[in-house]
């Protein structure tokens, strides 16, 4: 059995604070309260945006929904994602910055702030500096935030200015060769303007052979208090990556999902490269035109650039003249990409919100309108095989080195890009009926239109999105609820414009709805909460390649709407302290994704009875820390258990679990702590 490289993270946070701010009494009592005597939840909110687009008691959402804290992110020392997917019922890594998410994989539903504009879209994986918190909603999405997967959405709250002092210096050592250091400053430059600035720099060896990486990130921003009543933040973020020996692929395994070669194994060369590089500007204006009438408009601008060159693996070689090319070979071809993508994005979202009363109902409703365009340039050189001079690799007898992309004869394909442009309109309405009964009610429509700016096909189509949510509260420390909502996904260009070059008919948008029952808990006095969810997900008019297509315009189309797809599970989660000391964040997950309707030889693709790829069937995620009074101190453990799952290929991936501690130790200003991952 394989067990990954022990970790070790060493990282020094030091808080200074100008001197006119608080005085020593104060600066003693403050350690008191984050060390022992916590006047708020380490991990527990207990409210929401995510589900509403407004302020909601999670115990009243009629939907599923978890929020990770800045605190758990740090106890973690999470330095992307995926070193949180443990902590989020029903989620867990598929590749890059793609999930499964209740069964569906899932890379757009990606937010920042409310609206979409992803700065690390594509083969990257999104990184936690510049992230205060993250909002993750159950479930469809799409009356609120448009088209997407019917899993559920993932949305980033971005570190803004504020007005209270507070600097930030922190180093970070580790195994692989890691060091990293970031700082962190904000506070008011007068009683009207506050600022911030942060940079990080990371760089890293990875166990995977040939491979290394290194981040820098620079964030910031103003907030102005233009009025009593009227708010305009502004910040920025710039990103730049570098991945070395990237893009990663996985390693090799026979059906059983034991490995053929060391799972260090890697197909690129060492000079080969994933470079990225990101700028975002944003500015968000809000204003109230009294206690019960605010409108909230946000304007996020992206311009992303990513730069590859890789050696793909293309399958084996017959090298020992059998005449099948498999295992025994030992040998697998290989082909350069060199690519250069490039998108410019536009997201821009305004959202009135009025709340009145009719009769004894409390009413606060939502009205809102957004808009989202990207502009996408992708340019593409090959060189396939020996024939171009790529040497094949022999995967037991490593020959990295022996080949030159200097020296490959690259072939050059035509220049690609897209236009894709997106309206919404929507409206909601969270009725307060009493103190037991919440219904939300809302309805959006949304038009797209994708333009090919090469051959200037173009595609444009418009879906409705209703949703409904009751939640009962027989307590006030208990809520049960209902909601049904759907989603809707836009067939991609490239493939709507395949089809119909072969002759097919138009592919129709896949379209899901769930149907979603629950029961939400406040226990010890409102410190812990529990959500105990169930659900079902039905997706129509999934797209499939066609076993039977000749790539002639023969009738035959490329692709397929296969039927449906069906999710089922069920999912706990556990979050809060159970005293003063000891906190906790926990989940498990049940889910049960398979085809049930299709075309035959289609559905036999996903092999194993039709389970769905990459969807496994348990999932279960621990974090827990306790504080130790007397050193000034505090440990904590978690765990992450994935079950089996099935490959593209229908081979098994085997079950996992992993295990991490933290050991953290506070002196002064400074902050000590020590990771261990296994």
């Amino acid at each position: 059995m394989y067990v990954l490289p022990v970790s070790a993270c060493l990282a020094c946070s030091v808080f200074a604070q100008d001197s006119d701010a608080q005085t020593d009494e104060e600066t003693t009592e403050l350690e008191a309260v984050d060390i022992k005597g916590r006047a708020q939840a380490f991990y527990q909110e207990k409210t929401t945006r995510i589900g509403s687009k407004t302020d909601i008691d999670i115990l009243h959402l009629p939907q599923s929904a978890q929020v990770l804290t800045e605190q758990l992110i740090r106890d973690q020392a999470a330095r992307d994602i995926t070193d949180l997917y443990r902590s989020i019922a029903g989620v867990s890594e598929f590749s890059y910055s793609g999930v499964t998410f209740r069964g569906f994989r899932d890379s757009g539903n990606v937010f920042y702030d409310g609206v979409r504009g992803d700065p690390y879209s594509g083969f990257s994986v999104p990184q936690l500096f510049n992230v205060e918190r993250v909002d993750v909603l159950k479930g469809p999405a799409a009356a609120l935030y448009g088209g997407g997967e019917p899993g559920g959405m993932i949305n980033y709250v971005t570190k803004k200015p504020e007005f209270q002092q507070e600097r930030t210096a922190t180093l970070t050592l580790g195994n692989d060769d890691t060091i990293g250091a970031s700082v962190d400053t904000t506070g008011g430059v007068s009683d009207k303007i506050a600022y911030r600035l942060g940079a990080f720099y990371e760089e890293q060896d990875s166990f995977r052979s040939n491979a290394d990486h290194r981040n820098i990130e620079v964030a910031g921003g103003l907030l102005f208090e233009l009025s009593n009543n009227t708010r305009l933040t502004t910040t920025f973020d710039y990103v730049k990556q570098d991945l070395g020996g990237h893009r990663l692929r996985g390693s090799l395994v026979d059906d059983d999902g034991d490995f053929i070669v060391d799972p260090s194994f890697n197909t690129n060369e060492k000079g080969d490269f994933q470079d990225l590089e990101a700028t975002v500007l944003q500015a968000i204006l809000a204003h109230a035109f009294s206690e019960d009438f605010r409108v909230t408009t946000t304007l996020r601008y992206l311009d992303n650039e990513r730069d590859q060159g890789y050696h793909e693996p293309r399958g084996w070689v017959d090298a020992n003249g059998d005449g099948e090319n498999n295992v025994d070979d030992g040998t697998i071809r290989r082909e350069y990409r060199l690519q250069h993508r490039a998108n410019e994005e536009i997201s821009l979202t305004t959202d009135f919100v009025y709340q009145l009363q009719l009769g004894a109902v409390d009413n606060q409703i939502l009205f809102g309108v957004d808009y989202h365009t990207v502009d996408t340039d992708y340019r593409y050189q090959r060189a396939r095989y020996e024939e171009d001079g790529v040497v094949d690799l022999n995967v037991f007898n490593l020959n990295y080195g022996e080949t030159d992309p200097s020296t490959y004869a690259l072939t050059t394909l035509p220049v690609d890009g897209a236009e894709a442009t997106r309206y919404g309109i929507y409206v909601q309405d969270q009725l307060e009926l009493n103190e037991q009964w919440t219904v939300l009610v809302g309805l959006r429509y949304d038009h797209f239109k994708d333009v090919d700016k090469s051959s200037d096909y173009d595609f444009n189509d418009g879906h409705v999105s209703p949703r409904l949510g009751v939640s009962y509260r027989p307590v006030a420390t208990t809520s049960l609820y209902v909601n049904y909502s759907e989603s809707f996904k836009p067939t991609s260009l490239g493939n709507q414009e395949v089809v119909e070059g072969e002759g097919g008919d138009e592919l129709d948008p896949e379209t899901g709805n769930q149907i979603e029952v629950g029961v939400k808990n406040l226990w010890l006095d409102g410190s812990m909460t529990t959500t105990l969810a169930a659900y079902q997900i039905n997706k129509n008019d999934v797209a499939v390649r066609n076993p039977f297509d000749t790539g002639e315009d023969d009738g035959e189309p490329a692709l397929l709407n296969l039927g449906e797809v069906e999710s089922k599970g069920a999912e706990f989660t556990l979050v809060g302290d159970l005293n003063p000391q000891w906190t906790i964040t926990a989940n498990y997950a049940y889910n049960d994704t398979q085809v049930i309707k299709g075309a035959g030889g289609i559905r036999n693709t996903f092999g194993d009875d039709t389970r769905f790829t990459n969807a496994p069937r348990h999932q279960a995620g621990v974090w827990t820390r306790y504080a130790i009074e007397a050193w000034d101190s505090a440990v904590a453990f978690g765990a992450n258990y994935v079950s089996e799952q099935r490959s593209f290929d229908d081979q098994k991936v085997k079950p996992f679990t992993v295990f991490d501690m933290s050991w953290t130790t506070y002196w002064e200003q400074t902050e000590l702590q020590v990771n261990v991952k296994n």
